[in-house]
């Protein structure tokens, strides 16, 4: 009989090749579409071009749909390289002002959306904490995009983000609470999958790519990242991160 310490490094060995071939895969798949899609809006908008004056407004609108639909894709493979290149970092956990790292990415964030504004009340501690930061901005940024999208039909004055963070039993707790559009769903976890969505297509901007992009950089940090209906409107997220020993 097999030692079983032997057994179970075998088969994370297995698991951790696996996940390589897949990110492979992935990550080809991404590249190699890439020329299609491009030949394909190309050459629509060269038809739409030459022949636009004789083109009837169906087959105008026909183009314009393949034009669109292929430009989508072409996002939706964007989103795939991403996810490859998140799940292939290498862990690097450093000393981390939380803070200020916190501060700069609502700041990036927040001139994304420019002029666009809304309320922020952050209250994270002044402390140093050991994690990865480019992982940890990954999901920052997910979790900050999210909150200004789904606040988008809130006027200014009144869409609200709040930023609570704190340690405990050596994790670090995140929380960020918008009071936006919020959803109704049994399996809020859909939102974390790469494509998945609590809304209708058309709702909301986005192609439901961010928040599965922090969900894997949070797995890659041995993290947790969950979402929850806010109360009484929105949507709360929280991240526990286990930290690293200084």
């Amino acid at each position: 009989m097999s030692d079983p310490h032997t057994r179970i490094a075998e088969l994370e060995a297995e698991l951790a090749a696996v996940r390589r071939e897949l990110q492979e895969f992935t990550s080809a798949v991404s590249h190699d579409l890439r020329a299609p899609l491009r030949h394909i809006v190309s050459f629509a908008q060269l038809v739409e071009e030459d022949a636009g004056p004789q083109l009837s407004a169906e087959v105008q609108g026909f183009l314009s749909t393949i034009t669109g639909s292929a430009k989508h894709l072409g996002a939706m493979l964007d989103g795939l390289r991403e996810l490859s290149r998140v799940g292939s970092l290498v862990l690097a956990p450093v000393p981390v002002d939380l803070r200020a790292l916190v501060q700069e990415v609502v700041l990036e964030v927040a001139h994304q959306h420019a002029p666009r504004q809304l309320v922020l009340d952050v209250d994270v501690p002044d402390a140093v904490v050991v994690v990865d930061a480019a992982l940890l901005c990954v999901v920052l940024r997910a979790v900050f995009d999210n909150a200004w999208k789904f606040t988008s039909r809130v006027p200014e004055a009144e869409a609200l983000v709040v930023v609570r963070a704190w340690q405990a039993a050596g994790r670090l707790v995140l929380e960020v609470q918008d009071n936006g559009a919020g959803f109704v769903s049994a399996h809020p976890e859909q939102a974390l999958r790469m494509f998945g969505r609590l809304h209708a297509v058309n709702a909301f901007p986005g192609l439901g790519v961010g928040l599965a992009l922090a969900a894997k950089a949070a797995q890659r940090m041995g993290a947790a990242l969950q979402l929850a209906p806010a109360q009484p409107v929105g949507c709360m997220v929280t991240l526990s991160l286990p930290l690293a020993a200084p």
